[in-house]
């Protein structure tokens, strides 16, 4: 797998995301539902940051902030030191596009599109040329393991394939982090394990990844754990020694299919 993705260190001081007191509310009639309620935290550069709770939580409310998704009601995102409230929109949207990669619980591929084009399309929304896309492309493609599956479409692929496809996809831009919702959320354990293996290779390579789960079989892989409950942070650690995915993978069982 390459080296050097995302523009962090570990090493920096600075601390890639930043939110301060960040709340978010929804109005439904005459209620008000508090889905943050005065969040702050912190995410360096090179960190693999798994943010945790049940269905509720607020998990998936702060994904959509930290994305760009969604603003907040009060409070402030820093992101790269970049105030994301004072953006435009049209500022946003480049923001999103070449900081941010996506990774999400339903792949959200193109059907009629193969996988090479799939991963292209962040690079529409900019300068790069035709040979420079597929240059890049193709290079991610290679990186997640599927250089021999570049022209198979999504109903061509397993749901574990199509996920590398997704993770190609958000890589293809050099973003300076991957925000993945629920990745494994849809895959059996092997490719679940599979999937996180490439996420923890990424993050040795350079990558910011922050991932939103509710499963601490999952969870367990990052070196940060942010637990969320009622709109709120009611935990956060630091693991010294995560859970290897690949070491896990190489114990499992080889399903006989695969194994012929």
């Amino acid at each position: 797998m390459a080296d050097g993705y995302g523009s962090g260190s570990k090493l920096m001081s600075n601390p890639l995301i930043k939110t301060v007191d960040l709340t978010k509310e929804y109005h439904l009639g005459d209620n008000v539902v508090r889905a943050l309620r005065g969040v702050s935290l912190e995410i360096e550069p090179g960190e693999f940051v798994a943010i945790m709770g049940q269905s509720g939580s607020g998990k998936s409310t702060m994904m959509n902030l930290l994305g760009g998704l969604d603003t907040p009601t009060s409070g402030s995102y820093f992101l790269e030191g970049l105030d994301v409230a004072a953006l435009s929109a049209d500022e946003l949207a480049t923001t999103r596009n070449r900081k941010i990669g996506f990774v999400f619980q339903s792949f959200n591929l193109l059907a009629r599109t193969s996988a090479l084009e799939n991963v292209q399309l962040p690079l529409l929304y900019g300068p790069t040329v035709k040979s420079e896309r597929v240059k890049r492309a193709e290079q991610v493609l290679g990186d997640v393991g599927l250089a021999d599956r570049m022209d198979h479409h999504p109903s061509q692929l397993s749901g574990g394939q199509q996920q590398r496809v997704a993770i190609a996809r958000a890589l293809v831009n050099e973003p300076a982090l991957i925000l993945a919702d629920e990745p494994t959320g849809a895959l059996d354990t092997r490719t679940g394990l599979e999937i996180m293996a490439i996420f923890q290779g990424l993050n040795r390579a350079g990558m910011t990844i922050v991932i939103v789960t509710h499963e601490p079989e999952v969870a367990q892989f990052a070196g940060h754990t942010i637990r969320f409950q009622d709109g709120a942070i009611i935990d956060e650690q630091q693991v010294a020694e995560p859970a290897d995915a690949a070491a896990l993978l190489a114990a499992e069982p080889v399903p006989e299919e695969v194994a012929a």
